[in-house]
């Protein structure tokens, strides 16, 4: 038994350094590995409050380690984490534990864990969720692997992640690629999340002239209540910064194109490759592409008439208005949450992960990006013993989405008027719709398919009996001779 360092960093970005950082403040002793040894050195050196220790080389980072080894990768998902584990590997031991901290998808943590598990080797995935803040003084963390791996690192990850009335922000999300698979589902979420702020920015914009001050001391106050949340609160901060050239709102000299990493777009994937419906989610990813198009949209919009043709919307009552927004963006972001939920419980199920989802609110109420109020009842929601179908089932959050869909509708039907896009608002609403309705349209899909494809169908009077098929063109060519 080795006396060495409590945990290990590989990689040294920002959110390398600031969870080092992190654990030396609560006490654990750090060894840190880095291509670039002059950032190691720097960091040893700038902060001597901590008990850090800098290594050169793979193998002097495994023997600075206390053994069994506990090593934490942030490195970029992809191939150089597989690159960081060939030269991690020759310096472990049976026993050791690789924690990966990047966004790598959940398929590539599976084969990793499998690959290192042939080994003897722990391979634990971890979601973490708050940002170079966060990372510094508290995170949200969801760590994916065996129970013997999360209860030799809960003690460092407790004291590290952010706390919450409920207590640390970190939680085992179940074996495998649980971990990171929850914390995409939390970035697509987080995606729709913004989106749908960034409607209710456009439509309040355009339809009411609302400058950067109005909209920040109307963001704040909407903070202030049910719809309280992190990006919300960003938001009106953001309205509050001048450039510092122009004197004029900073957000209105940023280039109208949204990037993105990819987890959004694999929540995206993950929902349809799972059959599980996630539209707003999708949306999201959608607008994000679309804005791209930059160029496209601005001739688009001096080619393609909107919603001039018709006469002006009047807005009436102002109060009402951003009223409706305000409630439109509530729907959406409880539309989305459930959507989210509903594809973590879908997949865990398929995968055997069986991913504690009271636990994933409970993890995700502080620390993390979409941190906000209406976790409580989503948690309470998953922990009141019995089980639910979707969020939406939820007494208390059903009443939440009907305390805002009438106004929700308004502000939606008020945006196609104005000819402002609200793809995460329409989505969100739609699945609300969709879910709710006993009898979908889709009996007629499944006619035209049978039509042109012969897929078969089943009948409405015997729901659980044999598929069937009809031979539509001819039966359709006798009901015309007859009406002839």
């Amino acid at each position: 038994m080795s006396h060495g360092a409590d945990l290990g960093i590989v990689g040294l970005g920002t959110m390398g350094s600031n969870l080092a950082l992190n654990a030396g403040d609560q006490g654990f002793s750090v060894a840190l590995l880095d291509l670039d040894e002059e950032r190691v050195r720097a960091l040893v050196e700038e902060h001597p409050e901590c008990d850090l220790t800098g290594a050169t080389d793979h193998a002097g980072f495994a023997a600075a380690l206390e053994t069994p080894r506990k090593a934490l990768l942030m490195v970029p998902a992809g191939a150089p984490v597989d690159a960081t584990l060939d030269d991690l590997l020759p310096h472990l031991d049976e026993g050791d534990i690789v924690i990966d901290g990047g966004n790598s998808h959940f398929a590539e943590t599976e084969r990793r864990t499998e690959r290192l598990g042939e080994r003897g080797i722990a391979f634990v995935g971890m979601g973490v969720s708050g940002g170079a803040e966060g990372a510094r003084r508290g995170p949200s963390m969801m760590p994916g692997g065996a129970e013997e791996a999360w209860d030799a690192l809960r003690p460092i990850l407790e004291a590290m992640a952010a706390e919450s009335d409920a207590g640390p922000c970190v939680g085992r999300m179940g074996p495998g690629g649980a971990g990171h698979f929850v914390k995409m589902v939390h970035n697509g979420i987080e995606y729709a999340d913004m989106q749908a702020i960034a409607e209710a920015y456009h439509v309040l914009k355009v339809g009411l002239g609302y400058d950067a001050d109005q909209l920040a001391r109307t963001f704040a106050r909407w903070n202030d209540g049910p719809l309280e949340s992190y990006l919300l609160e960003i938001t009106a901060g953001i309205f509050r910064v001048r450039d510092e050239e122009t004197g004029e709102p900073l957000v209105e000299s940023i280039v109208d194109e949204a990037a993105q990493k990819g987890t959004g777009r694999w929540t995206a994937i993950a929902a349809l490759e799972h059959g599980v419906p996630a539209p707003s989610i999708a949306a999201a990813v959608d607008a994000r592409v679309l804005s791209h198009r930059r160029g496209e949209r601005i001739e688009a919009g001096e080619a393609i008439e909107g919603p001039g043709w018709a006469e002006p919307m009047e807005i009436a009552d102002a109060g009402t208005f951003v009223a409706d927004v305000r409630d439109a963006l509530h729907g959406a972001r409880i539309s989305a949450f459930a959507q989210g939920f509903d594809l973590i419980r879908g997949v865990s199920r398929e995968k055997g992960w069986s991913v504690p989802l009271e636990e994933v609110a409970r993890v995700w109420r502080a620390g993390c990006i979409i941190r906000s109020a209406l976790l409580d009842p989503i948690r309470a929601a998953f922990g009141s013993g019995g089980e639910i179908a979707n969020l939406l089932m939820d007494p208390a959050i059903a009443a939440m989405a009907a305390d805002v869909q009438t106004g929700w509708r308004r502000a939606v039907c008020a945006a196609g008027r104005l000819g402002v896009p609200t793809p995460c608002w329409s989505a969100g609403l739609d699945y609300l719709d969709a879910y709710r309705t006993a009898r979908l349209p889709q009996n007629l899909t499944q006619a035209q398919r049978d039509w042109f494809g012969a897929h078969t169908y089943r009948r409405l009077d015997d729901p659980e009996g044999e598929a069937v098929h009809t031979d539509w063109a001819a039966r359709a060519a006798g009901a015309r001779e007859e009406e002839e």
